[in-house]
């Protein structure tokens, strides 16, 4: 059939992978550096990865393609949710930390961890965990606790912290983080990326997240610079 699909111009792809991240459906995946349509028929031809792609490397075009196929998107949706974790990792049993009467921290440090759960990984999180009630939610880029020197009292200490990376990760984070405010009691969301393109992947999982979540919550961006700086 003739219908609407999303063009992806290699030579302007510059690999952030942040089409990849804002395609819910999961029809673009990374392919040795560079974006690629690799599931026409998950393609619903709404071209939400068009406003995430910082190089202007999608359009749309008119041309034979398969049906975009609604029931097939959902089933792999639901087999990766339903995916086990690989191994049966202790470390990602979930756990609350209570810093309040843990002796967890090293005497002999200068600064103490303010981390409140475990794990923090967002595709490791449970969507359902007790620390989510009444919680300040943290969604942070992989990279940012890295270049913010003072990240944990400042960014971590009083909130529930989930990171993530939108260039290095598979898939997109919005139907979990859907899951997440939709289900629990979040009281404020703060997002904190750096600076760098690919990095919006990140902020715009929390926006379509908020929005399909259907709550009015609280949220704000906050950018890191890649030398240390905030900007807001």
């Amino acid at each position: 059939m003739i219908r609407k699909i999303i063009k992806i111009n290699e030579e302007k792809c510059n690999g952030c992978g942040a089409c990849a991240a804002a395609c819910h459906e999961g029809a673009i995946e990374m392919v040795d550096g560079k974006a690629k349509l690799t599931r026409e028929d998950y393609c619903d031809g709404l071209g939400d990865c068009l406003p995430a792609c910082p190089t202007n490397a999608i359009t749309f075009e008119e041309r034979e393609a398969p049906a975009y196929d609604e029931g097939a998107v959902q089933a792999a949706k639901e087999k990766k949710a339903a995916a086990p974790l690989p191994c049966g990792c202790p470390g990602t049993q979930s756990k609350a930390i209570n810093r309040d009467t843990c002796d967890c921290g090293n005497a002999s440090a200068p600064v103490s961890s303010q981390l409140r759960q475990w794990p923090v990984q967002i595709k490791l999180v449970p969507v359902n965990a007790p620390y989510f009630k009444g919680a300040n939610l943290l969604v942070a880029a992989d990279c940012t606790a890295y270049a913010y020197g003072n990240f944990h009292n400042e960014f971590i200490r009083n909130r529930i912290t989930l990171i993530g990376c939108p260039k290095l990760d598979e898939g997109d984070y919005t139907d979990k983080l859907t899951s997440i405010i939709k289900g629990n009691d979040i009281k404020s969301v703060t997002v904190i990326r750096m600076e760098v393109p690919c990095c919006g992947g990140i902020e715009n999982a929390v926006k379509r997240a908020l929005m399909a979540s259907g709550k009015f919550i609280p949220w704000r961006v906050v950018t890191v610079t890649t030398d240390g700086r905030l900007v807001e």
